[in-house]
């Protein structure tokens, strides 16, 4: 694991394009963490999980569609 906190000390600045990238993905991951059923994997098949997520993804799209 040394070579990970290398790269972590030794990493150059984010490019805007890798800026914009990081805050799609957290604004969608704070979108999912609104949904109270896949704050913890309770399912046992990652499919279950899978789909409990696309459910969720389909109903935030339908959410924001819908305002």
């Amino acid at each position: 694991m040394q070579g990970e906190a290398d790269r972590a000390e030794g990493a150059p600045a984010a490019a805007p394009g890798d800026q914009a990238s990081q805050l799609l993905t957290e604004r969608t991951m704070s979108w999912l963490a609104g949904c109270r059923r896949l704050h913890r994997r309770y399912e046992r098949k990652a499919e279950h999980f899978l789909a409990f997520t696309s459910i969720a993804c389909t109903l935030i799209c339908y959410r924001r569609l819908t305002k």
